[in-house]
């Protein structure tokens, strides 16, 4: 399980060190790709199998999954960690999440999800005072 918030800054050819605890979770070879909210989702190699195998389910006569999947996918790229334990992120993928230097790195229980700082501050402020009703709302009848 993926859990915390890091702080830390992506360089000019879009190189980001990823926390040493997430990266032995992560294993060598993991996917990062468009999030929602804007961000980008990092995935273990089987949890990123998972996820396709669930995504193959979809109906393709259906166009909110043929529009998810091709969002998904076609930002989705392989990755693995150099020798500094950095990652590097396409340019498209830094455009989508709107990074520019400094960046939040949060574990997410089955997923990393990287954000610019700004789009984090932003998300987290909008979203604060709504946490218990949220939390209430999703455990009602259990």
């Amino acid at each position: 399980m993926f859990m915390g918030e890091y702080h830390h800054t992506i360089d000019e050819k879009g190189r980001l060190i990823i926390p040493a605890k997430f990266r032995n979770e992560l294993g060598n070879h993991f996917v990062v790709t468009r999030g929602l909210e804007k961000c980008l989702y990092v995935y273990s190699e089987a949890d990123w199998n998972n996820i396709v195998a669930k995504l193959k389910t979809l109906p393709f006569t259906k166009k909110d999954a043929r529009i998810f999947i091709r969002s998904f996918f076609s930002g989705a790229t392989e990755c693995e960690f150099d020798n500094q334990g950095r990652i590097n992120i396409t340019s498209p993928l830094v455009s989508y999440a709107g990074i520019n230097k400094n960046v939040v790195v949060i574990g997410a229980n089955d997923r990393i999800e990287i954000w610019s700082e700004e789009g984090w501050n932003n998300f987290f402020d909008e979203n604060e005072d709504k946490i218990s009703d949220i939390a209430e709302n999703l455990f009602l009848g259990e």
